[in-house]
């Protein structure tokens, strides 16, 4: 079976989903409209589903007429808090905005759905749909999880795919696929630096938490540079440094703010302990002292090598050999589909979907002017449902 000519065949009304779901973007952990419009889609096609989450999630079964095994399809659903600047016909209106092509993955998740609907007597197993909200920051893959969605039926595997492109340098409908280390894990920390206020004019009688706070910033850099190796990703970024009250005075205290980013679970844990003790060893060596904290967020995201491997020979019957990119390493972002990947071997993969503006510079996801490609949506709803067929009826 042709898959691809399958998905073209419905790929207007992919678009069409994608374009509702555009003008409806909803955050976090509640989705009342974004979870009523994937329902009414399932109602329409004759799917069953449940919902989760307090009836943001949906969960939908395809196949069961025949005994097999059961492989899961993952689209998260939720949106930004970014005000749309597209100028698209469909542009949302309500203060949020798909910026990171979440509609784009629910109306593939939807195109799959209708075709294996379609294919449903053919089905040697079952396919169960994870329609998943709050993946922007609120952990709803491990809400969903902790609620039995990957139970009853058990789910023996799991695929779930990111529609955009890492680089301008990627053309448009490539699917990437890496065998491992895929994502990294997405931690916060907080560190306050505290010294003691005097005047600027007289900084021999306080404590100078900035000096002290510049020099915590350059030492964990030493982290990634000299206590890892040098091959393994690691990234610590301070994004956000606040304190003082004006531009003579020395502060109590100084606030800032990081993210870590690690593919290796060892790695993560090393770091969340040498930067609390790194920032208080160099605070009491300058007489101040600190407050550390340290948030473990996202896990890393890790594929499954065998699945990773199966689903490859699918994707060649869906886009060909030259059109599938194997990379070895990891994208320094993180991803929620990480905690269904700790439960279930998996894989996640790109379809690659490149925009420009008006001077042609790339438009990267989480901005005010992001769109996708609609062309290649079909592919993606396509590479699902192969991978489906393949995985059920081996």
């Amino acid at each position: 079976m042709d898959f691809k000519e399958y998905a073209k065949a419905i790929e207007q009304d992919i678009i069409r989903w994608r374009r509702d779901l555009h003008q409806i973007p909803e955050i976090g952990l509640e989705l009342p409209k974004t979870s009523a419009y994937v329902q009414e889609q399932l109602k329409d096609m004759g799917i069953e589903f449940e919902t989760y989450v307090n009836g943001s999630a949906v969960v939908a079964l395809i196949g069961g007429k025949h005994p097999g095994k059961t492989i899961g399809l993952r689209a998260d659903m939720d949106a930004l808090p970014i005000e749309e600047e597209t100028n698209m016909p469909y542009s949302s209106t309500n203060g949020n905005m798909h910026a990171c092509g979440h509609d784009a993955h629910t109306a593939m998740l939807l195109g799959a759905a209708k075709l294996l609907k379609d294919k449903e007597d053919l089905l040697k197993g079952t396919v169960k749909l994870l329609f998943q909200p709050g993946e922007e920051g609120f952990a709803g893959a491990k809400h969903m999880i902790e609620e039995g969605v990957l139970e009853n039926p058990k789910v023996d595997t799991i695929l779930g795919l990111h529609i955009g492109s890492p680089s301008q340098d990627v053309p448009d409908g490539k699917v990437i696929v890496n065998h491992g280390k895929t994502m990294t894990c997405l931690d916060q920390f907080w560190i306050k630096v505290k010294g003691k206020g005097a005047h600027g004019a007289y900084p021999d009688q306080g404590v100078d938490p900035m000096v002290i706070a510049g020099q915590i910033i350059g030492a964990l850099q030493c982290i990634v540079s000299r206590e890892k190796s040098g091959v393994e990703p690691a990234i610590i970024t301070i994004g956000k440094i606040s304190g003082g009250t004006a531009f003579n005075i020395i502060p109590d205290f100084v606030d800032m703010e990081g993210t870590a980013r690690f593919a290796d679970p060892e790695l993560r844990e090393y770091a969340a302990k040498r930067i609390g003790e790194i920032a208080t060893g160099i605070a009491k060596s300058m007489r101040g002292d600190c407050e550390y904290k340290y948030h473990f967020g996202y896990p890393p995201l890790v594929n499954s090598k065998e699945v990773t491997e199966k689903f490859v020979k699918s994707a060649k019957k869906v886009v060909g050999e030259d059109d599938i990119i194997e990379v070895t390493n990891p994208i320094m972002g993180g991803e929620d589909m990480a905690y269904f990947l700790e439960e279930v071997p998996g894989t996640f993969f790109f379809l690659t979907s490149s925009v420009y503006d008006s001077q042609g510079n790339f438009i990267p996801s989480h901005n005010s002017k992001f769109d996708v490609v609609e062309d290649v949506l079909h592919i993606g709803s396509a590479l699902f449902v192969q991978a489906v067929f393949d995985f059920l009826n081996e």
